[in-house]
């Protein structure tokens, strides 16, 4: 069986890695460079505070291989658990976050709701009379997506995987309703089945088999910030979900720390977007990260920063399904492709070659969905 992979993204290198582990005859094709779309600007995070089922599944799954990769691949990804620390304002948000505990507790996910005042104990720097709860899961953290990439690329390559960069599909091949092939700048390449995992050209290589999926290229930012005093390594991933900033903990007592404040969110051209801050956002930014903690205030310095591509679907939960004869899609992760990728990969192998998915039932993630008025709902959406 010969199976080409759309997209050198964590997504795409996963699936091949599992593809080719079962014998398959795997070609990633990639029109940059490895990473170069999401992956390589991502913020890192590994969460199974999630508010579906299936998000919740995909990502336990996936923190079963996060777990053991330095050991099954060989490359250490600096994976650290200080857990995700959500902090909630409003007493309807509060009431909505222990909802949701109930429903991650259910599926094994160790999530606990926390009075203000226990929340600091895991964020020292905390305002808490500015909240009223929080929820924690110590089983959440974040690793280095460069790393991690590497490490499904070389265990890829190593299971017979052919990896090529610099190499852009121009078309899908489709004959009599199945696709059976990919055209690119190189040449042709026929294929039992093609996998769509280009991130934010998802909805662009899709169209080039007549479908139109419901996936959007959006910006959004990161900067790395001197703190005015350190922030301790052991911190929480801390997101404000009413006022909608976030930090982490970054080396030397650095933090990243991201958002975004509501006004125009459009649709960007993946090959032609900013890629470096704006600086009235970081100043923001930075100011919004001093009403949640008082790591931050006016002698916190701006280090540098980046800007990404999140891939978005309208209900924030990925399109995962053959959705042609001979097409997987694994596109539209918003924000959680990193987080959830071994999952994906695991399961975008089981479509090729069992017909079904077994590591995660994904049957709500069918692109149809939309059209159906099945869209599922996410209430903890990090931007």
């Amino acid at each position: 069986m010969r199976v080409v992979v759309v997209g050198g993204g964590i997504v795409g290198l996963a699936s091949a890695y599992y593809l080719a582990d079962r014998g398959v005859d795997v070609t990633v094709l990639e029109k940059g460079s490895l990473g170069s779309g999401s992956t390589g600007r991502a913020n890192g995070g590994i969460r199974a505070q999630f508010t579906s089922a299936v998000s919740v599944a995909l990502s336990r799954e996936s923190v079963r291989v996060w777990e053991r990769f330095g050991e099954t691949f060989g490359v250490d990804i600096g994976y650290r658990r200080p857990g995700y620390l959500f902090l909630l304002r409003r007493a309807g948000t509060a009431r909505r976050f222990r909802e949701h505990v109930a429903l991650q507790n259910d599926h094994g996910v160790p999530s606990e709701f926390l009075a203000p005042e226990a929340a600091v104990e895991h964020c020292p720097g905390l305002r808490p009379e500015s909240y009223a709860g929080a929820t924690y899961c110590p089983t959440d953290g974040f690793a280095d997506p460069h790393l991690a990439l590497q490490g499904f690329s070389r265990a890829a390559t190593r299971a017979g995987a052919e990896v090529r960069t610099g190499v852009e599909v121009t078309d899908v091949r489709v004959v009599d309703g199945g696709v059976r092939g990919v055209e690119t700048t190189d040449g042709s390449h026929d294929a039992d089945f093609v996998v769509n995992a280009a991130g934010p050209w998802a909805a662009s290589v899709g169209a080039m088999a007549g479908l139109d999926l419901p996936v959007s290229p959006r910006r959004r930012q990161l900067l790395v910030a001197e703190p005015e005093r350190p922030v301790p390594g052991d911190v929480p991933l801390t997101v404000d979900v009413d006022d909608g900033v976030h930090f982490r903990p970054e080396r030397a007592g650095r933090a990243v720390v991201g958002g975004r404040f509501g006004g125009a969110d459009p649709e960007q051209d993946p090959d032609r977007y900013r890629r470096s801050n704006d600086v009235d956002w970081a100043v923001e930014t930075l100011e919004h990260a001093s009403g949640v903690a008082d790591y931050f205030g006016p002698e916190t310095e701006l280090v540098g920063g980046w800007a990404g591509l999140y891939a978005v679907t309208p209900d924030h939960h990925p399109v995962i399904e053959e959705t042609l004869p001979g097409l997987v899609n694994a596109v539209g992760f918003s924000g959680h492709g990193f987080m959830q990728s071994p999952a994906t990969g695991r399961v975008v192998a089981e479509l090729v070659l069992d017909g079904e998915a077994r590591t995660v039932d994904v049957s709500p993630l069918a692109a149809d969905r939309f059209s159906r008025g099945e869209a599922l709902s996410e209430g903890s959406v990090v931007d």
